[in-house]
């Protein structure tokens, strides 16, 4: 086999088995890490690489399904299948892991959010995955780990969803703000209401959750810090993209951090 052909194969395996979304990876591992600092256990961390295949197997699982909806059989969807089934074999194993690891239930959060990623894997199906309601959805859902992740620690249910509200609020905050940031380098010029708007609900979501005290004071905190970054962010120049990126990496470190640490807090 030449390097050409070798070249070629380790494409298109890479654009089978690994997500192109790159914000995503943040996304998905900041409410993982959020769950393991406020309750690290090993039937955690089985939970946390549970979430991290099930955001690994969406690109393959994508590909299968659009192939098979279109009536197509290609070379990559036989790749596709194989890649997804031993992904999704993983999964299972790591939470059957964490089913015999925790001595205390976990699941309701992840029922919680089945519907969410039904959602976000309806759009997929049909080509339509880059549009903001999946976005908002898959991720909504994927950050219910955190709250899984605090549950299986041992930790009461009002922290744990606590948890999933601060992630949700993340989320809420960034997709809109990230989108509108690259339209702004794209275009010249955005309508900035949809991004305002966003972090006004994410900060909302978060001051409701404080006062039905799911949510402490740093964790609205928190949320408030990263819709302010963003107010700023949005009155500057568009970075390069790669800044962009590094800017949510730190920001989302942050509020895990900030949050993480009001939950320990007695």
């Amino acid at each position: 086999m030449t390097d050409f052909e070798i070249s070629a194969d380790h494409l298109r395996w890479s654009r089978v088995a690994i997500p192109a979304e790159h914000g995503g990876w943040s996304l998905t591992l900041e409410p993982v890490l959020l769950g393991l600092l406020v309750a690290p256990s090993l039937a955690g961390m089985a939970l946390g690489i549970a979430a991290l295949l099930s955001f690994v197997a969406r690109t393959p699982l994508k590909l299968a399904a659009v192939d098979r909806r279109r009536g197509r059989r290609l070379p990559r969807t036989t790749l596709a299948e194989r890649v997804a089934a031993g992904e999704l074999i993983a999964l299972t194993f790591a939470l059957g892991v964490a089913t015999m690891a925790s001595a205390h239930p976990f699941w309701m959060p992840l029922a919680f959010a089945a519907p969410l990623v039904a959602v976000a894997f309806s759009y997929d199906v049909r080509s339509r995955s880059r549009r903001l309601l999946p976005e908002l959805a898959g991720t909504i859902g994927i950050a219910a780990v955190a709250a899984s992740i605090a549950l299986a620690g041992g930790r009461p249910a009002s922290i744990a969803y606590g948890l999933w509200v601060v992630a949700a609020a993340r989320a809420l905050a960034t997709i809109p703000f990230v989108r509108l940031q690259l339209e702004r380098a794209k275009r010249g010029t955005a309508a900035i209401a949809l991004g305002l708007g966003a972090q006004a609900v994410a900060v909302l979501l978060a001051g409701a959750a404080w006062v039905t005290s799911l949510v402490s004071v740093w964790g609205m905190t928190a949320v408030a810090g990263l819709a302010a970054a963003h107010l700023i962010f949005l009155r500057r120049p568009v970075p390069r993209t790669a800044i962009i990126g590094a800017q949510q990496v730190v920001l989302g470190l942050s509020l895990v951090l900030v949050t993480g640490l009001g939950a320990l807090a007695p």
